[in-house]
């Protein structure tokens, strides 16, 4: 699908109730433009999606503080069996190569260095960062606090989670009721828990020491209902990634 650039002073005022937060200095990628009505204050046909680019006259880009600089991985084209998929189809990535790194942060008088290194290759939160084009590439810049853990693999089973955060193989949905009757799709409620496959060191202390979690491998645990992050193993299976906070019971 062709992406338009667009900036503000590109784009008519005329049928617009209101158009707040658009300046002309805003670079934005523009996925989808369908006609609007007269007067509309529902604008179903615009999708908008900013994006910082940075000029080529800059070479390099260093992050600051707890900062990470990750190259994002680029999207499936392609389904498993070798069919071309719409851009609709196509899942955004959540992983990406870790390129650059701050120095770190404090805690009080400890000075904590990013336990990521340069090459690493990482998951990270759905919604988080800065979204750069960078060097001609996709990049994300975000907090090493939103990188969910590290995957050398293609498989989310092979996770190794970071911090807080803890790896879980969901259970399986119910496919029959009590009482023997086949559910159909829509009436198979989503499990909320399932079996701890990988957790991370931990959050650190006041001192900068790594506090263990509560719960280990192994454990079946109950969790909020609508956190995490949701991912589909190579074998079918689902995994959520979450923080341990979100785990609010181990289940015997």
């Amino acid at each position: 699908m062709a992406t338009t650039q667009l900036t503000a002073s590109s784009i008519s005022a005329k049928g617009f109730a209101s158009f707040e937060g658009l300046r002309s200095t805003s670079n934005l990628k523009v996925s989808s433009f369908a006609p609007l009505k007269q007067n509309s204050r529902l604008f179903h046909g615009l999708v908008v999606k900013a994006s910082t680019v940075v000029s080529p006259k800059y070479t390099s880009l260093k992050p600051l503080g707890d900062r990470v600089l990750v190259k994002i991985k680029t999207a499936e084209e392609k389904s498993v069996g070798g069919i071309l998929l719409p851009m609709s189809a196509q899942s955004k990535p959540q992983g990406g190569e870790v390129v650059a790194v701050g120095e770190g942060h404090s805690i009080g008088k400890t000075t904590v260095e990013i336990s990521i290194k340069n090459g690493t290759q990482v998951l990270y939160s759905k919604y988080a960062g800065t979204e750069l084009e960078f060097d001609g590439s996709k990049h994300l810049i975000l907090k090493e606090d939103d990188i969910v853990g590290i995957l050398e693999t293609d498989d989310i089973k092979d996770l190794q989670p970071l911090n807080d955060r803890v790896l879980i193989k969901v259970a399986e949905v119910e496919e029959k009721t009590t009482g023997g009757l086949f559910l159909s799709q829509a009436a198979k409620e989503k499990p909320s828990f399932g079996t701890v496959i990988a957790v991370g060191p931990g959050p650190l202390d006041e001192e900068g020491k790594r506090k263990a979690l509560s719960v280990s491998p192994g454990n079946t645990v109950l969790y909020s209902k609508y956190a995490g992050n949701d991912f589909k193993g190579a074998d079918g299976s689902e995994y959520i990634t979450l923080r341990a906070s979100d785990v609010i019971a181990v289940l015997q």
